[in-house]
């Protein structure tokens, strides 16, 4: 009701300096016209995102996973840029990030990372990052200099909560006690501490190795695969709801959903919203939110 309020008070508001305005065109009315049609568009782009962000999950935390392509050292390298991104992001929105997995490459770049980052409707913004993700530029791995195309995928689950049970049975399970792999510092690598979860009936595998304890990788495990397991089910319920709706095509491996061209041009393209941003720097620093809200509105164009 106070968002409401304060929506309604900001149009009224605007409606009487535009009329004022009418009459008398006088810098300090045209300064304050200014002023009320700013806290208006404010006020209607905190309501248009309360409206997009009322699917079920949206206001939960979020689990991202990162993983690249084929391609060796040079799609390593762009897992972990996509990595940096993601953290960048959260940082500016103030949002608190935990490493649940980390697994770096050979050489450069990283084979693999979980996180979960926490915040206000993480799962409702970052869902619109699923899906592979594409970099061409010159290689920095290349001493011909010669343009590489790399690919990454990025998936984004929400965070268990109540509201649908998620019931792990241990005859479901199939656990694989590993050493770790990677530096090795405090002793992660020098036990057999790692965990693989494998749920049975749907194929489901994690695995976490970031925390010495045996028993602390393998609850970060299974924050993870009921993470998986509850984002089947919220597809479930969404396919109930509307049968004609598939958002899959939109999220798999190989349905490339955007576009990071640094040569031999400098452009950012959403492939699923026709988005598209010359600030690459920008976008690469974490300021995804103009992509973000432009997803929300495609997918509720869709609906």
């Amino acid at each position: 009701m106070d968002q409401w309020i304060a929506l309604e008070k900001s149009h009224e508001d605007t409606l009487e300096w535009m009329e004022l305005a009418g009459e008398d065109q006088s810098q300090e009315t045209l300064e304050a016209l200014e002023e009320a049609l700013s806290v208006l568009e404010q006020n209607i782009q905190v309501a248009e995102m309360e409206t997009l962000l009322s699917d079920p999950g949206d206001k939960l935390p979020a689990i991202l996973e990162i993983h690249p392509g084929a391609g060796g050292t040079e799609a390593q390298d762009w897992a972990e840029m996509l990595l940096r991104m993601y953290k960048r992001w959260a940082e500016r929105h103030g949002f608190s990030i935990e490493f649940l997995d980390f697994l770096p490459g050979d050489e450069a770049g990283i084979k693999s990372v979980t996180l979960q980052i926490t915040g206000q409707h993480t799962y409702g913004l970052l869902k619109s990052e699923k899906g592979t993700h594409r970099l061409i530029r010159i290689s920095p791995f290349d001493t011909s200099g010669r343009r590489h195309t790399s690919f990454a995928s990025v998936d984004v689950y929400p965070q268990a909560t109540q509201d649908i049970e998620i019931d792990v049975k241990d005859e479901d399970l199939r656990i694989d006690i590993f050493r770790s792999s990677g530096p090795g510092g405090q002793s992660v690598n020098k036990t057999s501490s790692a965990v693989r979860l494998t749920h049975i009936p749907t194929g489901i595998a994690v695995q976490c190795q970031n925390e010495k304890s045996q028993h602390r990788n393998k609850d970060a495990a299974m924050k993870v695969l009921k993470a998986r397991l509850y984002d089947i089910e919220l597809k479930k319920i969404e396919e109930e709801r509307q049968a004609e709706y598939d958002s899959k095509s939109a999220i798999a491996w190989g349905s490339q959903i955007r576009t990071y061209t640094l040569q031999p041009y400098r452009l950012v393209k959403d492939h699923r919203t026709n988005s598209e941003s010359s600030s690459v720097d920008d976008i690469l620093d974490g300021n995804l939110d103009g992509f973000m809200r432009d997803h929300l509105l495609w997918l509720h164009s869709r609906k």
